[in-house]
């Protein structure tokens, strides 16, 4: 089988990965894909969202499935796309369409989906320009920490959490009239804050069974003790040590149950992966969000803890049998600690040549901004490359990544010292 993946991060590479241990698979195509992707697969310089020249691919290559990697692309409707055309309806795409990828494209349209299906969240209002007066009240009758979240596509970065409430109303004045986040934060949610210790579950659906994935905690913070600015992950651990049997149980019958039934009574179809974004009050589950895809740098935790050859696992949701997979999981703890550019999340350089990652052994590279150039690996992105650890733990698996992070070497290089810091 011929199989196209759109993307060129670190998650991308790990499907790459996972996808080329299959004796089912024929031919990799990796669209644009990174440094670490052409090792594995043939990287096609095509952007994610350039569904034209997808198509011609598809077609000149003779790919049987397409695999999409980041959110764009299916808020964007390339699952419509191939469904519209009749030279592509037959090769099946694994990610939602449009209308169901609104989960991730609003935070509004989400948060309605849960209330509707009785699926616990925070308390919330949404806000345009219009009544940013409205949106100032609102902000008044909570205790902070406030929660303001832009309803669009933020790169990961449209989410603020304030103390003060003076700044709480001044964000939401840039936000909703000046643009903070342009077309994004046209509309604003605002939330009531929960105290918690968060995880992400992902689920994989076929549109009528599902099966749970791994769970995973990512570290969101530039800074030691997630202090600093946001950025897209700077580290993963899965299993997450308190996500035990009966709370597992807790997340399927109050969220997961709810959610794969809720996609099918709003008649939204669903072929992908779920990515459920929780927080722990006490004892109860509550979702902080959906995706509509797996996590980066989660997928570098998640997927190499599954055994199952990944090819039988994404026919079986094209043709809706997942039902009959029998999911393996690796009983290992996985951990993978993000190496990242000089300055990043805010203004960083790219062009760095990187060395040493070739050294490392008994832990997996996942490059994420790396590119080829002149046949050398430089740096292409904020985020350029995880390295992935097995475990009898995460104390364990964490010390094997940081020893062989020590064998890279790329100017500016910065990662986190403390993932799992909290557990």
């Amino acid at each position: 089988m011929n199989i196209l993946i759109l993307g060129s991060g670190g998650r991308e590479h790990t499907l790459a990965w996972k996808l080329h241990q299959s004796p089912r698979l024929s031919k990799l195509f990796v669209a644009p894909g990174n440094a670490g992707t052409a090792e594995i697969a043939q990287n096609v310089p095509i952007g994610v969202n350039d569904f034209a020249q997808i198509k011609d691919l598809v077609l000149a290559e003779n790919i049987e499935m397409v695999v999409v990697g980041p959110e764009d692309p299916l808020v964007n409707g390339v699952h419509d796309f191939f469904l519209k055309d009749t030279a592509l309806r037959s090769v099946p795409v694994i990610g939602p369409q449009s209308a169901a990828a609104e989960l991730e494209g609003s935070k509004e349209f989400a948060k309605k989906f849960m209330i509707r299906h009785a699926i616990p969240t925070a308390a919330y209002q949404s806000f345009t320009a219009s009544d940013l007066e409205q949106g100032y009240a609102f902000l008044e009758s909570l205790s902070p920490p406030y929660v303001l979240k832009a309803d669009g596509l933020a790169a990961g970065k449209g989410v603020l959490i304030l103390q003060d409430l003076d700044e709480a109303k001044e964000e939401l004045r840039t936000m909703l009239v000046d643009a903070k986040f342009g077309n994004a934060s046209a509309t604003v949610v605002i939330e009531e804050f929960l105290a918690g210790i968060e995880l992400s579950v992902f689920v994989l659906t076929d549109g009528k069974g599902y099966k749970v994935l791994p769970t995973a905690k990512d570290y969101k913070r530039i800074g030691e003790g997630d202090t600093g600015l946001n950025t897209g992950g700077m580290g993963a651990i899965s299993p997450v040590p308190f996500a035990d049997k009966e709370f597992m149980e807790k997340i399927r019958e109050r969220v997961v149950i709810p959610t794969v039934e809720g996609l099918k009574k709003d008649n939204l179809p669903y072929k992908g992966f779920v990515f459920i974004g929780l927080i722990k009050v006490g004892d109860d589950p509550f979702v902080i969000e959906y995706n509509v895809r797996l996590g980066d740098p989660e997928t570098e935790v998640v997927i190499p803890r599954i055994k199952n050859d990944l090819v039988e696992v994404f026919e079986a949701v094209a043709n809706q049998s997942l039902d009959a997979i029998d999911l393996e999981l690796d009983e290992r703890t996985a951990t993978t600690v993000m190496l990242v550019s000089g300055g990043y999340p805010e203004a960083y350089e790219k062009g760095k040549e990187m060395t040493g990652y070739d050294q490392i052994d008994d832990s997996l590279v996942f490059h994420a901004g790396t590119i080829l150039k002149d046949g050398k690996v430089v740096t292409n992105g904020g985020r350029v490359m995880a390295v992935t650890s097995y475990g009898t733990d995460f104390k364990e698996a964490l010390k094997k990544s940081y020893a062989n992070i020590e064998k890279v070497r790329f100017d500016k290089m910065n990662y986190r010292k403390d993932i799992g810091f909290d557990l």
